[in-house]
Formats: structure tokens, C-alpha cells, sequence
């Protein structure tokens, strides 16, 4: 009977560790230091291309998204060329989308939840949401 319960608590917590918490002073100091370098380096290249990478891919890399979404694939949260492909790319999908990076959420994808960012900003979430969708072209 214990051994029933031990599969879902062990995945439960696995997906707290991956996706929870995290330093609130480390999270913290990183928006605030990101928010002082406000200039963008645009050196960066994308793996596999010969552009420079988007404020949104290079705000992406620097963020924990990753964690539970890639570009192929779904992980924990859906992958980023699926949720392109669910939302064409116009002004009102992006504003609904920034939002639900800030706000967190779930019932879109499934019933687990999105983690809120609250110390993303509304332009920094719209830049995100603008290279994921354009992730689908």
C-alpha cells in the first residue's frame, strides 16, 4: 500500500526541485542587475544560425523557462514550437501570453501550472512571447 503512494510523491517532488522555489535573493539581485544593463548584446548568436539572437531568445536564456520548456520537445510545460503553433502571432495573443508568464496559471496545457514571474516585466514577457511565436514561422 506505502509503495502506491511513493511513484507520485517521488514525481511531485522532482517537479518542485525542478521548477519551485529558487533563491529569492539570487532571484532578486539578477533582476536587478538586469533591469541596471538595460543594453543588450547582440553579439550573441543562436546556436545553429548566422543572425544575432532576439532580446526575446537572449531574455529566454537568461531566465528559468528552460527548465520546463524546450524548443522540440515537451518536458514539464509544452514545447515552444507547439505553443507557435497554437497561437498565431498578433498583438492581442501576445499581451494574453505575457500575461500568463507573469501571472503563472495552468487548464491551457494540461493541469500542471505555470510558475509565476512576477519580477518579469510586462515589455521583457512580450519580447519572450514575441520569439516563441515567431518559433512556428
Amino acid at each position: 500500500m506505502k509503495k502506491r503512494y511513493l511513484a507520485p510523491f517521488v514525481l511531485s517532488a522532482l517537479f518542485f526541485a525542478a521548477c519551485g522555489g529558487g533563491d529569492k535573493k539570487a532571484e532578486q539581485e539578477t533582476t536587478k542587475t538586469t533591469q541596471e544593463n538595460n543594453a543588450v548584446d547582440t553579439s550573441m548568436v543562436s546556436p545553429g544560425a548566422n543572425k544575432p539572437a532576439s532580446k526575446g531568445e537572449q531574455l529566454m536564456a537568461q531566465s528559468d523557462c528552460k527548465t520546463c520548456h524546450k524548443e522540440e520537445i515537451k518536458v514539464i510545460g509544452p514545447a515552444l514550437k507547439d505553443i507557435a503553433g497554437k497561437y498565431p502571432n498578433t498583438p492581442e495573443n501576445v499581451d494574453k501570453l505575457a500575461d500568463k508568464v507573469i501571472k503563472g496559471g495552468s487548464g491551457n496545457w494540461g493541469e500542471v501550472a505555470m510558475l509565476p514571474h512576477p519580477n518579469v516585466s510586462k515589455e521583457d514577457a512580450k519580447e519572450m512571447v514575441q520569439y516563441i511565436l515567431s518559433i512556428g514561422k
